[in-house]
């Protein structure tokens, strides 16, 4: 089975919130023939369609190619959230390669949410950057560690936008029992995932690049000139990059043996009008600390986008009673809402839950394994993935450098194992640990 098609209708955007409220994007017309490009781009999600538009800016003949429509995947179906740094936290990251890498890391992520709110603004997208985060801790031990982080954040990094959130602080933004505490990122924010996703799409075209929506690739002939086939159509190119992230399948089986998709869920409610108090006092998003991750903010409309528990087989459970429950027990006085929207999407993971770039070839890329912190760095490998081939690898190859080992048990044992592993810790949000 291919995860493309698993769960979604052909050539749609999910039953979701964001694409109910997403912005006008016609139809883009399906690959026909065999056109020529410098670079073949392989995904049109974030990491796709910024690596068209920063290779088109660049001069490139881009031709991308998307099986459903730009934006279906997580790119389109994700929180929002625009998070500040890598996966990791910078003292981990230190002890992975060293106080001078971590800073490259740093850096690298700090332009990556400076080139989201640079894009939006500069291509007039049909979306806003939403400042502040909230990250939520469940223990007062989790609640000393993120002071902790903040303050080296400020003392090493020079980063003073995260104040410190004490039980009461914490509860005058976010008015639940099931937290000791936290803290808020104001240079972190959240957007519309799926119109940001369109405005990517409609600046790369304004840039030259070409979009094929229902296009689905189904091989891919490696050599100094790359072949890559669709069911009607085919893109002879010097150059690819494959942004499929947790939907690459087969393409490449040195990154599937790194990355590994898992699907999340996200709902939405009903407008709350008066009860928008109750979920949250300021127009922040928020992101607590268990395994499985609980994430939601309020839309424009002021309806609660709640996300929260994962899957790891092909189909989809029942959304609606996957993300029900985490959400009352956040907030119990929601349980006669009316739910309007539950959809679910695949991201991807890696075992280091460090983003994965690979060299698959000399003249093929790859960016994606995100694990869960994909809006801005994805929209970031774009850029990088465009520089590499340009000439100038040095970013891409710090990205490069991070450890993502492969999963053990390859690609038919590495789903058991991490839903062994999953368990255990899924047990752990539910006993408190």
């Amino acid at each position: 089975m291919d995860l493309l098609f698993a769960n979604d209708r052909r050539g749609e955007w999910p039953d979701s919130w964001y694409a109910a409220t997403a912005a006008p994007m016609p139809r883009l017309p399906a690959l026909e023939g065999t056109v020529r490009a410098d670079v073949c781009v392989v995904g049109g999600g974030y990491t796709g369609l910024s690596a068209a538009l920063h290779l088109a800016e660049r001069g490139f003949r881009t031709v991308l190619l998307e099986a459903h429509r730009v934006g279906f995947g997580a790119s389109g179906r994700n929180g929002g959230q625009v998070g500040t740094g890598q996966r990791l936290d910078q003292d981990e990251l230190e002890k992975i390669g060293g106080k001078a890498e971590a800073r490259r890391l740093w850096d690298i992520a700090e332009e990556a949410k400076a080139l989201v709110r640079d894009l939006i603004a500069r291509h007039d997208m049909p979306c806003r950057f939403r400042p502040g985060i909230v990250h939520a801790c469940r223990s007062q031990s989790e609640v000393d560690h993120a002071r902790r982080a903040a303050d080296k954040l400020a003392r090493d990094y020079g980063y003073d936008r995260i104040e410190p959130l004490d039980r009461e602080a914490l509860r005058a933004i976010l008015p639940s029992e099931a937290y000791c505490g936290g803290d808020i990122d104001r240079g972190a924010g959240h957007v519309h995932p799926l119109n940001l996703a369109i405005g990517l799409a409609q600046a790369a075209m304004g840039a030259g690049a070409v979009l094929h929506e229902g296009s689905h690739v189904t091989g891919i002939e490696r050599g100094r000139l790359v072949r890559v086939r669709t069911a009607r159509g085919m893109v002879e190119a010097d150059q690819v990059v494959l942004a499929a992230n947790g939907y690459l399948g087969g393409l490449a089986p040195e990154v599937a043996a790194r990355v590994m998709p898992i699907n999340n869920f996200i709902l939405a409610t009903e407008p709350l009008g008066d009860r928008r108090d109750q979920v949250l006092r300021e127009d922040v998003a928020v992101a607590d600390t268990k395994f499985v991750v609980n994430y939601w903010r309020l839309s424009e409309d002021g309806r609660l986008l709640f996300g929260g528990g994962e899957s790891y087989g092909y189909r989809f459970p029942d959304v609606r009673r996957t993300v029900t429950g985490p959400m009352l027990q956040v907030y119990p006085d929601l349980k006669d809402i009316r739910i309007d929207h539950a959809w679910g999407g695949t991201l991807a993971i890696t075992m280091s839950r460090l983003p994965c770039f690979l060299r698959v070839a000399p003249n093929i890329l790859s960016a994606s394994g995100y694990s869960g912190h994909g809006v801005a760095m994805a929209v970031m490998a774009g850029r990088l993935m465009a520089e590499a081939l340009a000439g100038r690898a040095e970013r891409f190859d710090v990205m490069a450098r991070l450890p993502t080992p492969r999963f053990p048990g390859g690609r038919a044992g590495r789903t058991p194992l991490l839903v062994l592993a999953m368990t255990w810790f899924a047990l752990r949000d539910r006993l408190g640990f």
